[in-house]
């Protein structure tokens, strides 16, 4: 035999079903919604100034094109331990990559170390590490810039002292621009060397200091553009700016940046040292995305002059131009992208909520059609529907009664005959209505007994049959209906009308012998109940 699936089983299947559609549009809705992978990236800067400024801003503008990159800057106000505590901040936030400008040479190599070890790459850009602990370093050439800057004097100024006021000691730029510097002029005997710290003030303070020792100083060579300025104002209040000429380094195309000094005459030269934040963070995405990579990476630069800063600054001024183009249009793109995605979002979770609520439905009208079906296959086991159950049940066996049987010994016989026929409940039917918790199997089989037993009687109805159960007539209603679909009504008139049409069917007894055998007081009444429920006569069953 067949098993069927018990109810129970069914609506877990059900539920399964559902779950495996919502963990479904759930999965699709966070592929939907979720980029490719985003990278964190950290970036320790070693001071604040304007040329740090640029690089970082040139950084920010790069995530335009890298969107899946995040960038969280930091800067250590040249103290070293603050840079060593903001690195391992990075480390312990779990950064993928790190960018570093070392304030010094050796003073923050352990954290750089730690990094490292921990498996984050490390970029090193502008100044060096004595950590071979890095994964590649991008910057200028410091030992050539320092060169051609000692040439360039020394061509102009042949003869007479020259002031070097270096970078923060303990640095890679200052130290290698320095050596350049020296092998730039030839001859070391001319130079006059002090320490600064990359700032205007040092500059200024610096030089304020020398011109009042002597004056006999014909060039100043500040290593960057600020202390070069700090120099010459400081000159300026001496009176002797005039005597002089004062060069330096990094020739930013900003306003009040080395190239515009260098056009007002106030600076001789400059030397451009890139920011270049685009190939910096170029390199980053090449080393996280596993792309191919040079460790060191050395950027050109150029001197700059009076004669052609002007043609910088013009293209520098463009270039500047098109960035702020470039910047609105990234924020309009920005809100319409937003406004984009946001409507992605609510589509997909009006289709999300559409879905479900389909699913629902579906599950609702599965669940209602087969407590239906139920419904018809208890109230066909209390009522004996010969659809319904009868076709399961073997065929009932007439035997030709005793000659000294009387024909109402005959009549009981086969009454009895017929309701056994149709009270026949097959094994499946028995198993769908004891396998679920809203249908009492005892309940119903005590229900079918009694009608099928009281039924003959005209007397026998809803009270009769309540008082029976041990039940009100209200809890009677309430449990059958709960049950059949059918109120306790429709169950004994209908359990009546099958036991009549089976009587009828036998050809031995009349419509209105029928009637009364089955309990109807009135033939007439009898005869429109069966024409109603069979859809003919009681006399036209053959």
């Amino acid at each position: 035999m067949r098993r069927m699936c018990r109810p129970g089983e069914a609506r877990q299947t059900s539920l399964r079903h559902l779950n495996k559609l919502l963990f479904i549009l759930l999965a699709l809705t966070a592929i939907s919604c979720t980029e490719r992978q985003t990278y964190k990236i950290g970036v320790s800067q070693c001071s604040e100034d304007i040329w740090r400024e640029k690089q970082n801003d040139e950084l920010r503008m790069c995530t335009y094109l890298y969107d899946n990159a995040t960038l969280e800057f930091a800067s250590a106000d040249d103290d070293d331990q603050v840079q060593i505590q903001q690195i391992n901040r990075f480390i312990d936030e779990g950064v993928d990559l790190l960018i570093v400008s070392p304030n010094q040479v050796n003073t923050v190599s352990s954290a750089i170390d730690r990094a490292y070890d921990k498996h984050i790459p490390v970029i090193l850009f502008d100044r060096k590490s004595d950590s071979k602990k890095y994964t590649a370093f991008m910057g200028a050439d410091n030992l050539e810039m320092g060169s051609m800057i000692g040439k360039y004097i020394t061509a102009l100024k042949s003869d007479g002292v020259i002031l070097e006021i270096k970078g923060l000691k303990g640095s890679s730029p200052a130290q290698e621009r320095h050596d350049g510097f020296v092998k730039g002029i030839t001859d070391e005997s001319r130079l006059v060397t002090c320490d600064g710290d990359w700032t205007q003030q040092s500059g200024y303070r610096l030089m304020d200091s020398v011109l009042q020792k002597r004056k006999d100083i014909v060039c100043v060579f500040g290593q960057n553009d600020r202390m070069a300025v700090g120099a010459y104002e400081a000159a300026k209040k001496h009176g002797l700016e005039k005597n002089m000429m004062f060069v330096g380094i990094d020739a930013l195309p900003t306003k009040d940046g080395g190239i515009e000094l260098v056009r007002n005459k106030i600076l001789s030269a400059s030397y451009i040292y890139p920011t270049r934040g685009d190939l910096l963070l170029q390199l980053a995405m090449n080393i996280l995305e596993g792309k191919p990579y040079e460790r060191e990476n050395l950027l050109k630069s150029a001197l700059v002059t009076h004669e052609n800063a002007e043609v910088m600054l013009m293209q520098a001024e463009e270039m500047n131009q098109q960035n702020e183009r470039l910047t609105t249009l990234n924020d309009k793109v920005n809100v319409y992208l937003s406004q984009y995605h946001h409507q992605q979002v609510y589509l997909v979770l009006m289709t999300i909520i559409a879905l479900l609520m389909i699913g629902w439905l579906w599950y609702r009208i599965h669940v209602m059609r087969r407590r239906h079906r139920l419904e018809r296959e208890a109230f066909a086991l209390v009522v004996g529907s010969q659809s319904s159950v009868v076709p399961s049940a073997p065929a009932p066996v007439e035997t030709e009664a005793p000659a000294d049987e009387s024909e109402e010994g005959k009549t009981t016989k086969n009454v009895a005959d017929v309701a056994d026929s149709i009270t026949y409940v097959s094994e499946e039917q028995k198993e769908i209505i004891d396998a679920d918790g809203d249908y009492d199997a005892n309940f119903l089989d005590h229900l079918r007994q009694l009608v099928q037993e009281q039924m003959t009687s005209s007397d026998f109805g809803v009270e009769s049959l309540a008082g029976e159960m041990g039940l009100s007539r209200v809890q009677l209603y309430r449990k059958v209906k709960a049950l059949t679909g059918r109120t306790p009504v429709d169950i004994i008139r209908l359990s009546r009308l099958n036991r009549a049409k089976a009587l009828l069917a036998k050809g031995s007894r009349n419509v209105s012998e029928v009637a009364y055998d089955v309990g109807f007081s009135s033939p007439s009444y009898f005869t429109k109940c069966f024409k109603d429920e069979f859809g003919m006569l009681p006399g036209e069953v053959k």
